[in-house]
């Protein structure tokens, strides 16, 4: 067997598990920043690794365990984590993450929790075709929209869409002061039709979630606004969307 054979309780090929024994609900920010964070809102937490993009972190909340590994951006990296940590046993998956406002009543600071996404993104092309539709889980998404009821934060519910690209593909402002006026995204299209984040990862998920049978949903806090060209620091914003999934995992996990 060499070192990049997938085994339950060893190294897999990106995500160092080792011997932990994973829990039903894993937490999914980007960053692996967050991965700690997550943690802060636990009554226990503890580092189990950090290979790559990919920091995996354990822990319990009211004696419940729940676990929190990062993706790093884009759906490439969020298909390696999801299938490699479903391996081990978890068959629940909240991603926690920041997204962009299309709409403008949906203002930076607020969380959106996304029920399904517009598949602007190519990784989960190599298992199903385009007409293929990306959804969240329902019993995921109203553990979410419980936890942000319980805890009284304030959130929207909508569709997400899911790029590759942060800059061309969102419209954002390029480095460098380049202007490629044909590059800047499908933002209005996107807006007029109502859907209300832009992100790069829900997507990926959803899709592997129902072909996988697992259970994943999404929870992200608003760091722009695409209509008002209002931002938000967001590095303390998103610890209640971490909360909430917190919450939500702990629930979900009794289910």
């Amino acid at each position: 067997m060499n070192e990049t054979e997938s085994v339950i309780g060893r190294k897999k090929r990106h995500v160092e598990i080792g011997a932990t024994a994973l829990p039903r609900c894993v937490l999914l920010p980007g960053d692996p920043a967050r991965v700690p964070v997550i943690g802060s809102t636990w009554d226990r937490y503890e580092d189990v690794s950090f290979v790559r993009e990919y920091r995996l972190g354990v822990g319990a909340i009211g004696g419940i365990s729940v676990a929190a590994c990062s993706t790093g951006i884009g759906g490439p990296s969020t298909e390696i984590a999801v299938l490699e940590l479903a391996e081990a046993g978890p068959d629940t998956f909240i991603r926690v993450g920041t997204c962009a406002a299309l709409q403008e009543h949906i203002r930076p600071g607020d969380l959106v929790i996304q029920h399904s996404a517009v598949r602007l993104t190519g990784t989960v092309d190599a298992y199903v075709n385009r007409d293929f539709p990306s959804v969240a889980d329902l019993q995921v998404t109203n553990a979410l929209i419980a936890a942000c009821n319980e805890l009284g934060i304030k959130y929207h519910v909508g569709m997400t869409a899911s790029v590759d690209s942060f800059y061309g593909g969102q419209g954002n402002p390029l480095p460098g002061g380049h202007s490629m006026t044909d590059l800047t995204g499908p933002a209005e299209y996107l807006r007029s039709r109502k859907v209300a984040t832009f992100e790069m990862e829900a997507a990926t998920l959803f899709v592997l979630g129902s072909l996988f049978g697992l259970r994943t949903g999404s929870v992200c806090v608003v760091g722009s606004n695409r209509v008002t060209n209002e931002r938000l620091e967001v590095d303390t914003a998103v610890l209640p969307a971490c909360t909430v999934a917190s919450m939500a995992a702990a629930s979900l996990s009794l289910r």
